[in-house]
């Protein structure tokens, strides 16, 4: 059977041997948040701006839309942050980009621009101060890694890659990064974003009691695909068609939901114990992913989060978060209800110059958890964020694991979880694989 068949035994298969990545604790993540707990968690300064010091150089890997609104916002953090390399598997995503950052009044210079499916370890070779890591997830664990071994403080877009496997190493890869006083701050802006941050904190002082239930959701309209052209091979189309491909991006629950998933496990202060759900495909063009995900999170003790995810035009679409506690219930960004529904507490955001409420926080948290990044730099007091990310990323493997096969998976088995999806190397040209879209209730056979 191909390995990357899609079936319960390839997802749940335990390994002979975990090794040390397998059984590191998550003690980034504490006991669900009850009434009038200790606040438990390392809050961002929120600054406008980093303070000033030594100049920082970076790096950025992965030069598509994401990683150079990245490479913007880590300039925009504050005075004397400097880009000085790109680095891309296709040429063409390397000069768009220069060429896009050029319009900004950004030169970056021509001899550091490399391309390549090993174009990130020449830019890691270079003096560099921060490592801009934006390519598909796929490619995340081995490129932080690269990147930590090359002794790089790291901005890690989310999510942080695409099955267990990769979760453990990014999870071993932070331990590193940990004890070699480096810093990483990861993609997941809420955790940056002033109104979000100061509903938590109202939330795990009890404002809304004991937390009792969850939802989380992300439904939009159908994202971007690539139909293949003429004269691409099979590794080029599936990378210029990433966001359609599960080895690449690991389906949309990861690549978007991902964010709602982590706000939930931030509230409650734990990942969950175990999942099921289902998911299906109606309307894809391309690559081998679902439509839409409805998966149910079980965090013991009688306490559940329904998270629910969609890619469909012409559908009703939101997108949020809400948790039900004994004593209200909260949106968890900007407004904390009463039971009946009255308003109990919002966020008081900027005002404008006629004293009306401008509705957004005073500094973008893309700007911010940036900001951050150059912070914990400067004032020598190093952050790795990467673990708890890398534990929402496989909170959100285990609920399309769950979609996939129609089992319930524990927490458990992904940890053991042999999973590893993608080919056994990386070059153009042909690729012996098959990408069935998975069937529940029959995808554990061959």
């Amino acid at each position: 059977m191909d390995k990357n068949q899609l079936s319960r035994r390839n997802f749940l298969g335990k390994s002979a041997i975990i090794g040390a990545a397998g059984v590191i604790g998550m003690s980034a993540l504490s006991s669900c948040s009850a009434k009038n707990q200790t606040v438990d968690y390392e809050f961002p300064p929120l600054l406008d701006l980093a303070p000033d010091g030594k100049p920082l150089k970076a790096g950025l890997v992965g030069c598509g839309n994401r990683g150079t609104g990245a490479a913007l916002n880590f300039l925009a953090a504050g005075h004397d942050l400097h880009l000085v390399a790109l680095a891309d598997v296709f040429e063409d995503k390397v000069w768009d980009c220069r060429n896009k950052l050029m319009k900004q009044r950004v030169e970056v210079p021509e001899q550091n621009c490399f391309w390549g499916f090993d174009a990130y370890k020449e830019l890691m070779a270079l003096d560099l101060d921060v490592v801009i890591l934006a390519t598909p997830p796929h490619f995340r664990p081995a490129h932080f890694d690269a990147a930590i071994q090359a002794k790089k403080n790291v901005f890690l877009e989310k999510p942080v890659c695409v099955d267990p496997v990769g979760a453990r190493q990014i999870i071993a890869t932070a331990k590193k990064a940990e004890n070699m006083g480096l810093t990483v701050i990861t993609g997941t802006q809420r955790r940056h974003q002033r109104d979000y941050l100061e509903t938590y904190k109202q939330v795990a002082g009890g404002a809304i009691g004991d937390l009792v239930a969850a939802k989380a959701f992300w439904m939009q309209s159908h994202v971007w695909f690539r139909t293949r052209e003429e004269g691409w091979s099979d590794m080029e189309y599936m990378l210029r068609n990433w966001n359609n491909f599960c080895w690449l991006c690991g389906d949309h629950i990861l690549d978007t939901h991902v964010h709602n998933i982590d706000i939930i496990n931030w509230f409650m202060g734990k990942h969950p114990e175990e999942a099921v759900g289902f998911g299906g495909r109606a309307h894809r063009l391309t690559g081998d992913q679902y439509d839409y995900f409805s998966i149910d999170f079980d965090f013991g003790n009688g306490v559940f989060s329904h998270s629910f995810s969609r890619q469909i035009d012409g559908c009703a679409n939101q997108l949020g978060e809400l948790i039900m506690g004994t004593e209200g219930y909260t949106n968890c960004k900007n407004t904390i209800y009463n039971p009946d529904g009255s308003v109990k507490w919002t966020y008081e955001y900027p005002k404008d110059k006629d004293g009306r409420s401008t509705g957004v926080v005073k500094v973008s948290p893309y700007v911010q958890e940036h900001i951050h990044l150059v912070t914990a730099i400067r004032t020598n007091k190093p952050v790795v964020e990467a673990e708890r990310t890398a534990v929402s990323t496989l909170t959100a493997i285990m609920g399309r694991t769950a979609a996939y096969t129609g089992q319930k998976v524990t927490w458990e088995e992904m940890m053991t979880s042999n999973m590893k999806l993608g080919p056994e190397k990386y070059e153009m040209g042909a690729v012996d694989m098959e990408f069935p879209v998975p069937v529940p209730g029959t995808a554990h056979k061959a």
